[in-house]
This record gives C-alpha cells, structure tokens and sequence, in this order.
C-alpha cells in the first residue's frame, strides 16, 4: 500500500458514513405538521373566525347606529317645522322619527346578535376540530410506542406479515 492509499482510505470511509447518516436523518424527518403546530393553527383558525365575526358585528352596530342617528334628526328636524305650523303635526313628526329610530336600533340588534352567534360557532368549529386533531395525534403516537414495548397487542400485531 502507498501513503496516498492510506491517507485517503480514512478520508474516503468517514464520507461514506457521513452519507449515511445525512440519509438517515433525512428519512426520520416528517414532512407532515406535528399535532403542537396543528393545535396552533386550528388556534389561529380560532382567532381569525372570531376577529371576522367580532368585526362584522361592529360594522353592523355603526350602520344602524348612522341610520338611527340620520333618522332621528331627520325627525327632529321634521318636528320643529312642525311646531312652527302647529303642535298636531309636531308631535306626528316626532313619533315617526321615534319609530324610524327604534326600528333602526332593532336591526341593528339583530345584525349584531347573528354576526356574534356566526362568530361563535366557527369558534367552536374550530376548537372542535383541533380537539380532533390533538386526539387522533395521541392515538398515532400512542400505537407508535405501543409496536415498540414487547408484550403489548400493538407489538404482536406489528410482528406477524
């Protein structure tokens, strides 16, 4: 054997079992998400669904509120021309201003109560299936130690072909 022969053979082993084990690293590393980060997105799924309802209820609010407001002056200013012509009209004009006011202070109510309940079920949609999610994670890891403990009915079955 030459020296270059020797000096190389180290050199030439310790790539190849460099390969290997970049190989084997490479097959041990899941492509899919682990159950912590699924429960964190379904968290954020969560979030996002209540921001959205949260959102859409405010919007809601602030229109009818407008329109309330709109409405009410509207008939305030319909009562005080009233009053100059007479009192009967007057008090005519306040009472529809005080129907359109409650009529949009009623909707707005109702908006505002569906855009919560939409926000509260995608809420729990979204709680629910990271519940799921989390379980059938614990089941998989379960039966992965399971195959691995002798004795177990997991380990017998992983056994036989």
């Amino acid at each position: 054997m030459t020296t270059s022969f020797v000096r190389t053979l180290p050199v030439a082993l310790a790539l190849a079992l460099a390969s290997i084990g970049v190989s084997a690293i490479a097959q041990t590393t899941a492509a899919e998400p682990t159950t912590t980060e699924k429960v964190k997105e379904a968290g954020k799924e969560a979030v996002d669904a209540t921001a959205r309802g949260t959102e859409k209820a405010w919007d809601a609010t602030k229109s009818t509120t407008k329109k309330a407001v709109n409405a009410t002056e509207s008939g305030a200013e319909k009562a005080w021309d009233a009053t100059k012509s007479g009192t009967k009209k007057a008090a005519n004009a306040t009472e529809r201003g005080t129907k359109k006011a409650w009529n949009a202070t009623k909707n707005t109510t109702k908006k505002a109560t569906t855009a919560t309940k939409k926000a509260a079920v995608k809420t729990g949609d979204a709680v629910e299936t990271a519940g799921h999610k989390t379980a059938d994670g614990m089941r998989s890891a379960g039966k992965a130690i399971g195959e691995k403990v002798p004795g177990t009915a997991e380990n017998e079955a992983a056994k036989k072909p």
